[in-house]
């Protein structure tokens, strides 16, 4: 059976993990040293590559080829060849336990992974156990796992990884080394998806990729996964594909309906929206997606400082379209933002999403412009 593409290319060393350049530089350089610590704790948004990363642990602890040969080990990375390497990446390592907290948070689960701590590894160096979701585990469950974190046995490592670290309680923080995986930003995810699309023969369109990348939210994991669904049918994909397969319109569309509401042009806004409707987008993604695009304009034009900021989340052309956008007199009202805020909490829960967002531009396109309200 093919692997998903996603599982085809998990980063095999730390030199394959992307946008997350501090955790990376910390890990090897505990690598280099061989002085892991026995608890990490993993945090951030989804498909940021924490269960990856954990891997990775796994088999900087249990590498043959750096128990034995000292100038590989300096180059802080595991071999990906020998037996034990080969074992975690194909997910066959009895010493290597993934634990999803989501289904297996009671108190016993902990009390039967206590016990399997106790005991030596099968037939690796270390054991690791990678707690997944670990938010949400049970408070019982974490006052279980309290003293093996702080005196774990030396051939054992823990990482919990996490989407919520503020539901970690602060004692069992304070007994692991925090890393902290950031949101990955538009190009970044652009371009390997590009790479993946070249390596695997998949004829795409640069703004469908786009799109892909952009209804991915900063997921790796979901990017790949996208773009392995839609190129199961063999033929050139473009933006249309996309946007059909996930509801959500691309920039371009998005962009063009902008221009309609820098131009306060209500009836061309209103006939843009209707055909939207039609082609069966979801408004209230769309809805999102305008709040998400004012409030960038609203940034640029304001703090013009932070493109910068903002240069990490978009590709360079789309970024050049907002901050032309935000030049325009009048751009971004405040106004409007609010009402669509508005209008976004309520077509999520009604049955009438269309009427709710043109209700919201009949009213703030339709009322005078004033200095409060850009």
């Amino acid at each position: 059976m093919a692997l998903a593409i996603y599982r085809k290319y998990r980063p095999a060393t730390f030199d394959d993990v992307i946008g997350q350049e501090t955790t990376v530089r910390i890990l090897r350089e505990a690598a280099r040293r061989d002085t892991l610590a026995h608890a990490y704790l993993f945090a951030g948004p989804r498909g940021t590559g924490k269960t990856t990363t954990a891997r990775l642990v796994a088999k900087i602890a249990n590498c043959e080829r750096r128990g034995t040969d000292a100038a590989f080990r300096a180059t802080g990375e595991p071999c990906n060849a020998c037996r034990l390497c080969r074992e975690i990446d194909e997910g066959r390592s009895l010493d290597v336990v993934e634990i999803d907290a989501a289904s297996n948070r009671g108190i016993d689960e902990i009390r039967n992974l206590k016990e399997n701590v106790r005991l030596a590894p099968i037939a690796a160096r270390a054991k690791v156990f990678i707690i997944d979701e670990a938010h949400q585990l049970t408070p019982p469950a974490w006052n279980a796992l309290l003293k093996t974190l702080e005196e774990p046995p030396a051939s054992v490592y823990f990482v919990l990884a996490t989407t919520e670290a503020d539901r970690i309680p602060a004692t069992i923080v304070s007994r692991t080394q925090q890393c902290y995986f950031r949101y990955i930003g538009l190009e970044a995810l652009t371009s390997k998806l590009s790479r993946i699309a070249e390596r695997e023969g998949i004829v795409i369109e640069h703004e469908a990729l786009d799109l892909i990348a952009a209804a991915a939210e900063g997921s790796f994991r979901d990017a790949e996964s996208l773009l392995d669904q839609l190129a199961t049918g063999g033929t050139p994909l473009t933006v249309r594909d996309v946007e059909a397969a996930i509801g959500k319109v691309g920039f371009e569309t998005l962009a063009r309906f902008i221009d309609r509401l820098v131009a306060r042009d209500l009836p061309a806004a209103l006939q843009d929206l209707a055909a939207i409707q039609d082609g069966g987008f979801n408004l209230a993604q769309f809805t999102k997606d305008i709040i998400i695009y004012l409030r960038r304009m609203l940034v640029i034009k304001h703090a013009p400082a932070l493109a910068t900021v903002l240069a990490r989340e978009l590709v360079p052309e789309h970024l050049a379209r907002i901050a032309a956008h935000a030049a325009h007199r009048g751009s971004a009202p405040t106004v409007l933002l609010r009402a669509l805020i508005v209008a976004y909490g309520q077509m999520r829960y009604s049955q009438f999403p269309l009427v709710i967002l043109e209700v919201a531009l009949v009213e703030s396109l339709s009322s005078p412009l004033t200095a409060s309200s850009s």
